[in-house]
């Protein structure tokens, strides 16, 4: 009879010993990294769809305040794609888009929801939509790629992605209040 790797216990349980669960451990360190690449390139790609989107929003966006806040956004999406740079160089790869298809598709909405809306308060409301789709889909994304890059020891890049994960937060809560204190109250008061 050969000698395995794998024994049982007394109730005849498989039980690994430590060198396949080391192994095992490193197998899924492994995956836990190649995911954690294979999303880092897709939010890269996003980001930089982000820029172009915002910049037509901008454009199409009536309300004072709420160019205000897409102008912001757009500056805090260029260090996004920055600090994107540095993480990729903080774990060896290099800074490479893989199209994100969720962003894709967010876009394409912003940009129907915009095409379909006259200039003004109704098209602005759509913006923020549109941009609060987006800032959302990147706070989930940042949000587990810290967990990642914390499950991974990478703690600067934690540190980095953390950074970014809150400036969508802030962006997320500062549409929120455009929404309700100014662009809201004015489609009220003209219903």
């Amino acid at each position: 009879m050969k000698s395995t790797a794998t024994k049982f216990d007394q109730n005849g349980t498989l039980k690994k010993n430590r060198e396949n669960a080391d192994e095992s451990e490193h197998k899924i360190a492994q995956g836990l990294r190649c995911l954690l690449v294979d999303e880092l390139q897709n939010i890269y790609w996003a980001e930089k769809a982000h820029i172009k989107a915002i910049s037509k929003m901008i454009k199409n966006a009536t309300a004072d305040v709420l160019v205000e806040a897409l102008t912001r956004n757009f500056n805090v999406t260029k260090e996004h794609i920055t600090r994107l740079k540095e993480v990729f160089s903080l774990i060896g790869e290099k800074a490479e888009t893989k199209k994100c298809k969720a962003m894709s598709g967010l876009i394409r909405e912003a940009k129907e929801i915009m095409k379909k809306t006259k200039a003004g308060m109704v098209r602005d409301v759509g913006i923020i939509l549109a941009v609060q789709k987006v800032e959302h889909y990147e706070i989930a994304t940042y949000g587990t790629l810290c967990s990642f890059a914390k499950t991974l020891g990478e703690i600067n890049v934690a540190s980095l992605l953390h950074e970014t994960l809150d400036q969508g937060k802030a962006a997320s809560k500062k549409l929120s209040e455009i929404a309700d204190s100014f662009i809201i109250a004015e489609i009220a008061g003209a219903v």
